[in-house]
């Protein structure tokens, strides 16, 4: 029997690790606590975690720096944790490879419907049953590998893909040269259920234009369609 999914929980304000650690304990979450990046780090050396609760305001390194430094080197599942409301913050999170966000102050009900559903997109709690999809993709001069969650460039770089990025790929790939709203691409890599917002589909194109793009500012893999949203142009071979 597979053990319960770990979660990091990184914030500065005890009152609110020990909040968020009592309500994930009930729903049988096994918790984890630091209250900076330092502390974040050193259980992240020692222990296997499924997703980290990043607050976004730390002492010292902040949790947008520490997010892109996490996702610089893992896929781990992010959800930042934000006491502003702004629209900037959840774009700069997002841009940044955070997987969700939630504005302080939250409902722990919202906060757990908010951590299963990243954690069903990112098939880490064992429970989500993984749709019958080819290991590797080949388009263009790249491969995906899903069970790596990886991009394999031709010259042999590896690129690693956050959740977001790697859910909105699949959602492509596996719809070439087709027209997909950001609607559609919404419901196909993001769900209704995480609460997130048009713009964040914008910014999840971009980051991995980026990546894929000789010239991300002329895009030939990931086209805009003005009026109607995107279309994953080249042809797509499963391996």
């Amino acid at each position: 029997m597979q053990s319960s999914p770990h979660i990091l929980i990184v914030d500065d304000h005890r009152e609110i690790r020990e909040l968020v650690s009592r309500a994930l304990a009930t729903e049988g979450f096994r918790i984890s606590v630091a209250a900076d990046g330092r502390a974040m780090r050193k259980i992240m050396a020692d222990a296997r975690i499924n997703l980290i609760i990043l607050d976004l305001m730390l002492p010292g390194e902040d949790g947008l720096s520490l997010c892109r430094a996490l996702r610089a080197e893992s896929s781990i599942p992010i959800i930042m944790l934000t006491a502003k409301g702004d629209e900037i913050d959840r774009v700069v999170g997002l841009e940044l490879g955070a997987d969700d966000y939630i504005a302080k102050p939250f409902g722990s009900r919202e906060l757990i419907a908010r951590i299963r559903a990243v954690l069903r997109r990112t098939r880490n709690d064992g429970t989500a049953d993984k749709p019958q999809r080819a290991k590797r993709y080949s388009f263009d001069r790249w491969q995906l590998d899903t069970g790596a969650r990886e991009l394999l460039r031709g010259d042999g770089v590896t690129v690693p893909l956050s959740t977001g990025e790697f859910d909105l790929l699949m959602a492509l790939i596996e719809r070439p040269q087709r027209v997909l709203s950001r609607d559609q691409l919404l419901d196909l890599a993001r769900g209704r259920a995480a609460g997130s917002f048009d713009r964040s589909i914008d910014t999840q194109v971009s980051r991995l234009r980026k990546k894929l793009e000789e010239d991300p500012n002329e895009p030939k893999i990931i086209k805009t369609v003005w009026g109607g949203g995107y279309m994953f142009a080249p042809e797509v071979t499963p391996e």
